[in-house]
Formats: C-alpha cells, structure tokens, sequence
C-alpha cells in the first residue's frame, strides 16, 4: 500500500522552453491537421503570435522533466504496473512556442479500491509561463495495479 503521508507532497517543479519543432512533431503525432499548429505563418495569420501548442501538449512539460516518475519510485510504486486513468485540463491562456512553462504539481489525494488491489494518485498540477501567467491547471490520476 502507498503511504498515504505523501498526500499533499510537492513534487519538483517541472521547467521547459516549448520549441516550435517538438509542437509540430506532436502535432502530427496526435493527427491535428489545423495549420494553425502545424505552421507558424498559418498560425501568425489566424492571429497568434507563433506556433501554439496543442491543448494536450502541456502535459507533456512534466512528463519531459521526469518529477511524477521520480515521486512514484521514491512512494514505492513500480512503474510497471502504473496506468493513467485520468486527466483534465483548465486553460487559462494560450502557450506558445518560445515560451517557458513552469509546472508545479502537489499529490492530492491517495486511495484504494477493490479491497486495495487498484490504489489511486491525484495529481493536481498548475503551469505558468515565463511572465508568471497561469497557462493552466491539469489533474491527473494515476492507477496503481498491486
């Protein structure tokens, strides 16, 4: 069983420069066809001051940093039987290529089900850009198979 003292833990913050490169290849990873994300003179065009990301892609600034991976080997979880089980997202403002998002993520809740063979990890996470703005805050839920 997790120890549910690390309820409320801070996790590291998670710090990234969004490159136009990487939007585009993910992008094109999730099948958008928007030129908008795929070109920045399609994106200056519609108004935007470069290449935005892709409404998913902020997930991927902690995912990149390597923090969640880090929290759950230091709770004793297995990275192997890990399965995300959930996600949402608030955004607040757009995130742009050139823009460095910080991420910063608490646990906020840790529980079981099924008699303790599926234990869950809320992960409350809010990001901002470079100039302090929050750009979102994503929940995540982690599912532990024991």
């Amino acid at each position: 069983m997790i120890d549910r003292a690390f309820t409320g833990k801070a996790l590291p913050k998670s710090i990234l420069t969004i490159e136009a490169g990487r939007l585009n290849f993910f992008a094109r990873a999730i099948g958008e066809t928007n030129p908008i994300y795929l070109d920045e003179a399609a994106a200056k065009a519609a108004g935007h001051s470069s290449l935005p990301a892709p409404p998913t892609f902020i997930f991927a600034v902690e995912l990149d940093a390597g923090a969640m991976a880090r929290a759950l080997v230091e709770m004793g979880v297995r990275l192997n039987r890990v399965l995300h089980g959930e996600q949402s997202f608030t955004y607040h403002a757009p995130v742009y290529a050139g823009d460095t998002i910080t991420v910063e993520t608490r646990i906020g809740d840790i529980y079981d089900k099924r008699g303790g063979a599926l234990e869950f990890i809320e992960l409350n996470s809010s990001a901002t850009n470079q100039h302090g703005k929050p750009v979102a805050d994503i929940r995540a839920v982690v599912v532990v198979r024991n």
